[in-house]
């Protein structure tokens, strides 16, 4: 029997500039928010709704370092991870909690002005940019940027 699966993928753009901290180690934790926009026609009315949900998105590592350095507010991004909860005492007492994402993948998305377009794992790239094995073609440039949805 399966063990369950923790797994969110989003696409959003950031709420505010990353915060990066860096812990007693040395590894570097970013901070940010993503907001997700749906809409959907109101049947009884017709009339167009919409709704936005802010998440909360931790990054660790070199990961960190990368979103640190390219993401700003309004950047759109792909993000891919998992739900974690935590708790903490709050200076009243009262025990907190906060979900958030801790990401593992992030893809940068939107135009260039955006710092769009770059591919990063975490966990299984060892916090690394992603890169292509064997005998992949050679990926475009910076100057390659093709604006056309590939799908």
């Amino acid at each position: 029997m399966a063990r369950g699966i923790n797994k969110v993928i989003i696409v959003g753009n950031l709420g505010q500039d990353p915060e990066t901290r860096y812990m007693p180690s040395g590894a570097a934790v970013t901070n940010f928010t993503v907001a997700t926009n749906e809409s959907w026609k109101d049947k009884q009315t017709g009339e167009q709704k919409d709704r936005t949900e802010w998440h909360r998105v931790a990054m660790f590592n070199r990961l960190a370092e990368i979103a640190a350095e390219y993401l700003r507010k309004g950047s759109q991004v792909y993000i891919e991870g998992k739900l974690r909860t935590r708790k903490w005492q709050g200076q009243d007492g009262n025990d907190r909690y906060t979900t958030e994402i801790i990401a593992d993948e992030m893809q940068m998305l939107g135009g260039r002005g955006d710092g769009g377009g770059g591919s990063f794992g975490g966990s299984r790239g060892g916090n690394k940019p992603s890169q292509g094995g064997g005998n992949a073609p050679p990926q475009p440039g910076p100057d390659d940027f093709d604006d056309d949805i590939p799908f």
